[in-house]
């Protein structure tokens, strides 16, 4: 009969060869010891492998297991060549402690190894194979994290080539429209796109292979190490030191994080895009919201053009730091001067205005937003940092326009229907701004503008999706950064 190795005969809980062993109901044995250790504590008895309940809580000893493992250790043993001590040509039988090296009895009893620590060869084993377990446990944990977030990256390679072939297709249909003498601008836009692209894809390219490179290193030393862990005691002990100088020479970095700005910036390409272009010849269209899809949350489906937005299956999207866990914020266009009206008539919730560039998402919680908002029969203003000011209305508001002077650092709030003041932020912006909106309830329909042409954007409503949405209008004021 084959004989059977050692890996055949290892305790999944130690990683030792099998000690009384003991066979659950599940076909998966191990160490008595282990067993009842692992299950110390816990509310059910289940398997540390397959995690099936146990009904036994004694489960049967198995003697074949049993009796292989002693063979095995027999055979071991004899076919194990005998190491003589180096000094006293004695058989080594004792570890010391102190020099961390195997010693005879004549090593222990002489002055080099005076009033020093020592252990049998199997207890000091034992001990130091727990130790590097123990240091080898971050090492894994690391490799873990890594290929988590390698995986991350393939995906948002993926999702940056569906966008870009996207936002190409979509700049070629618009451009189809146009006369011959838009082709050079055209022709501008479709370069701008392919430069981000192969920016971004190189960016990515470079994070992907250092990602590997660590994966790499991390993986040699912890199949090293393991394969140290596996050897018999005396390699082991031989080995040891060279062993834990590898695992400690692994530096541990700082986590791998997920590359802020990975994505392409579609907004950027698509955003405003035939007003952009028409700008240029006649001012004849006004400015347009436009949504930010790398903030949108999975659920949300935004059009094309960027412009509206409704609920939908969740997609398969990467975990780029910019996007919302929640359905209730999405961001707009980026502008220095701009003026908007929104529509709020009946709703019984709802929060407006601007987010500053870059906005930060702790779990639901989003910072660096200006905001006045309405819940609980209460309105309020919100300022990052600052306590919520409780703003006195004398009745309810059913229109308001927001008037953004990011030069001048101020952000106001008014009564489009009465022309009255509610309430103005002063702060020094330094970055990008969007607007911002969140809200529940009935959402009214539209109203008309008294100013200009006015274009629609639209804003999910999170919990009635069948009542109509947001709607959006910019008052068409100059400027934009």
């Amino acid at each position: 009969m084959a004989s059977r190795s050692g890996e055949d005969l290892t305790c999944s809980v130690c990683q030792d060869i099998f000690k009384n062993p003991v066979v659950l109901s599940c076909s998966h044995s191990f160490c008595r010891d282990c067993l009842k250790s692992w299950w110390k504590g816990k509310p059910t008895r289940e398997c540390p492998v397959c995690n099936r309940k146990s009904s036994r809580s004694e489960p049967p000893v198995s003697l074949v297991i049993k009796n292989l493992c002693e063979s095995f250790l027999r055979e071991r043993d004899q076919r194990a060549p005998e190491t003589l001590c180096s000094l006293h040509s004695e058989k080594l039988r004792l570890f010391c402690l102190d020099h961390q090296r195997l010693v005879c009895l004549v090593c222990r009893d002489s002055e080099t190894h005076k009033n020093h620590r020592f252990r049998p060869i199997d207890e000091a084993a034992q001990d130091l194979k727990e130790e590097l377990q123990r240091s080898l446990k971050p090492l894994k944990e690391k490799l873990k994290l890594c290929e988590q977030v390698k995986g991350n990256c393939d995906q948002t390679t993926e999702q940056m080539k569906v966008q870009a072939r996207g936002a190409e297709r979509q700049i070629q249909d618009q451009f189809k429209k146009l006369h011959q003498f838009l082709e050079e601008e055209e022709e501008a836009r479709m370069a701008a796109l392919r430069e981000e692209e192969e920016q971004k894809s190189q960016m990515m390219k470079e994070k992907m292979e250092a990602m590997s490179r660590e994966i790499a290193a991390l993986s040699d030393t912890v199949r090293a190490t393991e394969d140290e862990l596996r050897a018999e005691d005396v390699s082991f002990l031989n080995n040891y030191k060279a062993a834990v100088e590898r695992v400690q020479q692994r530096p541990l970095l700082e986590d791998p994080q997920l590359l802020s700005g990975a994505l392409i910036d579609e907004a950027k390409h698509l955003g405003n895009l035939t007003f952009n272009i028409w700008n240029k010849m006649k001012d004849l269209v006004s400015s347009i919201v436009v949504l930010y899809p790398n903030s949108a949350n999975p659920e949300l489906i935004l059009s094309e053009d960027l412009t509206s937005v409704r609920r939908g299956e969740r997609q398969k999207l990467p975990e780029n730091p910019e996007r919302s866990n929640t359905l209730k914020p999405i961001l707009g266009f980026d502008s220095k001067t701009q003026c908007w009206d929104v529509s709020i008539k009946d709703s019984l919730c709802w929060f407006l205005g601007v987010a500053e560039e870059p906005v930060e998402r702790n779990g639901s919680t989003w910072s660096r937003i200006w905001r006045i908002g309405f819940s609980n029969g209460e309105y309020k203003a919100f300022a990052p940092s600052a306590k919520p000011i409780l703003l006195s209305e004398p009745k309810k508001l059913r229109r308001i326009r927001v008037n953004l002077d990011w030069t001048r650092g101020m952000l106001s709030f008014s009564d489009a229907d009465a022309n009255t003041h509610i309430h103005t932020f002063t702060h020094t912006f330094t970055e990008k701004v969007f607007p911002y909106f969140s809200g529940r309830d009935e959402f009214p329909t539209a109203v008309d503008g008294d100013e200009g042409e006015r274009k629609e954007c639209v804003v999910p409503d999170e919990d009635r999706p069948e009542r109509q949405l947001w709607r959006v209008w910019l008052s068409g004021a100059a400027g934009g950064p």
